[in-house]
């Protein structure tokens, strides 16, 4: 078997590998949510306020993305703090923001729908 037999498959193989992974830390994540509320979490959802309106999850706060950094302050570093948003990559994205600010518990939960 050469290379350009399996290069086709390549693409599609690697975006599967990604989606499988995807699905799997968001399974972990979602398991962890009942717990970390428990501790008292906050739910943060970074979407924009008109993504937001039109559905969300009961008792989160809404701090779009490029909000967030300056409105971090108003959030308990010591308390958990779970992030979502209409697929997880802008949650991804808050996650590091976050840390770099000196939140040690921050968990991605990725569609808002996991936080429910």
């Amino acid at each position: 078997m050469n290379f350009e037999t399996i290069q086709p498959y390549l693409l599609p193989a690697g975006a599967a590998a990604f989606l499988l992974f995807r699905y799997f830390r968001f399974k972990a994540a979602r398991k962890k949510l009942p717990g970390l509320a428990a501790e008292g979490a906050v739910f943060v959802d970074v979407r924009t306020p008109a993504e937001f309106a039109a559905c969300n999850r009961p008792g989160s706060l809404n701090i779009p993305l490029d909000e967030l950094p300056a409105r971090a302050k108003k959030l308990d570093k010591d308390k958990p703090v779970i992030l979502c948003c209409a697929s997880g990559a802008r949650s991804g994205v808050a996650v590091g923001m976050l840390k770099a600010l000196g939140f040690k518990n921050v968990t991605n939960a990725g569609p808002w729908q996991n936080t429910l």
